[in-house]
């Protein structure tokens, strides 16, 4: 068997003297922001959107967790074993860890069974879960899911004792660690679930807590708030006691101006006043830059576009399916243009010419994104104004008499980000004007603010969208899937001579246990997806600016599932960061994570 053991490494602590000490210890730190998008559950075995499951991180702990420079290390589970070929994966429980109800009162320990009763949920298709697909990792998931199996027993998850779970898995899977990161491995009291019923995580009541924090306040469009968990097991690292969320319909809007009136401890700095801020002798030490993630950003075409007849869905699903008009679009587009909505100074730091960002996983110190025949996307700009107009002709002349132009370009944005609205309207002038209006009429459409998914992207309401995706563990696999068939986006297995082509390299890649062969045909999968312009990739996630009293480098860090959502284990600024020492505790945070990576892999 292999074994895990957890060494303690000393680092140099980051040392910010200039941001002023955090809040005293002996005093109740309170944390505060606006939002403007709602929780709609708090079922956090059902949900995938970003907010709702960046609340239960909160709420709920799963086996493991990360530390501040990305090294694993023990959650609920004190230690965990695997055999050699890593499909079978043993965890043992902590003695100390407690269910709490909404007041706080202990209610169960967590046992075994409950990551049992939580997976069982999971992979039960009635229940709708949207991460049930990461689930069927294990042994026989994706066979009850479908009906094929249906005795859970046989699913490759069992309670070997009250404090020891072990997972079977359908093939080797390495990094089956970083997938346990994601709320489909959250454990949930099956007694409690079954109480409940359709009633769980409807409010703050229907659910158990073992995480840092308790809702003691769920207000939707009014205010929602959290409390220390004084029962956690790790209480001891949770330093802000309370953290309370206002809603206002306007937050990205206000924001600023809420945080220069001490109402608010965390803002986005919008382009729109960003240089106000910086030349102003009283604001300027209060911005940084915001770092980087690995959410990954892209525009997808739809072949199968189900908005109202006025903008001619009909007409699109033909142009569509004409390579030569998806790579008009796709070197049409000056991403450089579209970025300055949000980095006015630096946008080429935040572009991606692939689906996966860069320094996500390499192999033998050859990053992904260099291996062919990715590297070449990944080494030009995809912005050609010439080959966009070559494309244009190419595409007028193949559908002349079969497509009616200016075709009707459905581009629509959430309402509630006024960034994503200006960059909405930036892509449609240049689009516009390099490709001409006798080509296409790009039209913007206002999307809700709160529900934007549900309502807008997963029932194909347009003809191309911005659309972003963030890792669930660390393999490929976990970006090229979305785009498969029955995935969560724009539907390429319905184009036009598509036969399959890219389902079944990623089935190829997914086949190879051996990293090098494995992300070499992962590679050559992304690349057809992109060079047959399915998608626009354009840029990484983060950037931009903020004004925020937490140091970005005490929290959790992970480029996949929720650790990065956590609050945990970050304290509270008397004064907010400057981007002078942000810069400073970055370069600090980034030779401390090197070490400890280095001491992690020995």
């Amino acid at each position: 068997m292999k074994k895990y053991l957890f060494i303690v490494v000393s680092m140099f602590a980051l040392l910010l003297a200039a941001c002023g000490d955090s809040t005293d210890s002996g005093e109740t730190s309170e944390y505060r922001t606006v939002y403007s998008g709602e929780i709609k559950t708090l079922n956090y075995l059902k949900t995938a959107e970003t907010n709702e499951f960046a609340l239960s991180a909160n709420l709920v702990e799963g086996l493991i967790e990360y530390d501040e420079y990305g090294v694993v290390k023990p959650g609920l589970a004190e230690s965990w074993e695997s055999n050699d070929d890593a499909t079978v994966w043993t965890f043992k429980l902590r003695d100390d860890v407690k269910w709490v109800d909404h007041e706080g009162k202990e209610v169960a320990d967590v046992v075994a069974q409950d990551f049992v009763d939580g997976l069982n949920y999971v992979l039960d298709a009635k229940n709708e879960s949207s991460t049930a697909w990461i689930a069927t990792v294990v042994k026989n998931g994706d066979a009850f899911y479908n009906g094929e199996v249906t005795d859970f027993a046989q699913v490759g998850i069992k309670a070997i004792d009250e404090k020891t779970v072990e997972y079977t898995l359908e093939g080797q899977t390495p990094y089956f660690l970083s997938m346990l990161n994601y709320v489909c491995f959250f454990p949930v009291s099956g007694e409690f679930l079954a109480e409940k019923g359709d009633a769980f995580g409807t409010n703050r009541e229907n659910i158990l807590y073992n995480g840092a924090y308790i809702l003691d306040k769920f207000e939707p469009q009014n205010e929602r708030v959290l409390v220390k968990n004084k029962k956690y097991w790790d209480k001891e690292t949770v330093k802000i006691d309370r953290i309370r969320y206002k809603y206002n319909k306007e937050a990205a809007t206000v924001a600023p101006e809420l945080f220069l009136r001490g109402e608010i401890d965390g803002a986005v700095i919008p382009t729109s006043i960003l240089d106000e801020w910086l030349n102003s002798e009283d604001k300027k030490d209060l911005v940084r830059q915001n770092n980087n993630n690995f959410y990954t950003y892209f525009y997808a075409l739809n072949f199968d576009p189900q908005y109202d007849a006025e903008y001619e869905p009909e007409n699109w699903k033909v142009v569509v399916n004409n390579k030569d008009f998806r790579k008009s679009l796709y070197h049409a587009l000056d991403r450089v243009s579209a970025m300055l909505t949000i980095e006015p100074y630096n946008p080429q730091d935040l572009l991606s010419n692939t689906i996966t960002p860069k320094n996500f996983v390499d192999v033998e110190g050859v990053d992904y994104t260099l291996l062919e025949p990715l590297k070449a996307i990944t080494e030009n700009d995809s912005f050609d104004k010439d080959l966009a107009l070559q494309h244009k002709e190419a595409a007028m002349a193949a559908l002349n008499g079969k497509a009616t132009f200016p075709v009707k370009v459905v581009l629509p944005y959430n309402s509630g980000s006024p960034e994503w609205a200006n960059r909405s309207q930036v892509v449609e002038q240049q689009l516009e004007n390099l490709l001409g209006a006798d080509y296409i009429d790009v039209e913007l459409y206002a999307g809700p603010a709160t529900g934007f998914l549900g309502e807008i992207r997963r029932p194909g309401k347009f003809s191309m969208i911005e659309a972003n995706w963030g890792p669930d563990f660390a393999d490929p696999s976990t970006y090229t899937d979305p785009f498969t068939e029955g995935g969560s986006y724009n539907k390429p297995e319905l184009a036009e001579g598509y036969n399959g082509q890219y389902d079944k390299l990623v089935a190829a890649a997914k086949a190879e246990v051996d990293p090098a062969v494995r992300y070499e045909l992962f590679a050559k999968a992304e690349a057809f997806l992109i060079e047959e312009a399915f998608v626009i990739p354009y840029a990484v996630g983060g950037g931009g600016y903020v004004a925020s009293k937490l140091n970005p480098f005490e929290s959790q860090y992970s480029p996949f599932g929720v650790t990065s959502e956590k609050f945990k284990g970050q304290s509270i600024l008397e004064k907010p960061m400057s981007n002078e020492e942000f810069k400073s505790a970055k370069e600090a945070w980034e030779k401390a994570r090197a070490e400890a990576l280095a001491n992690a892999s020995n």
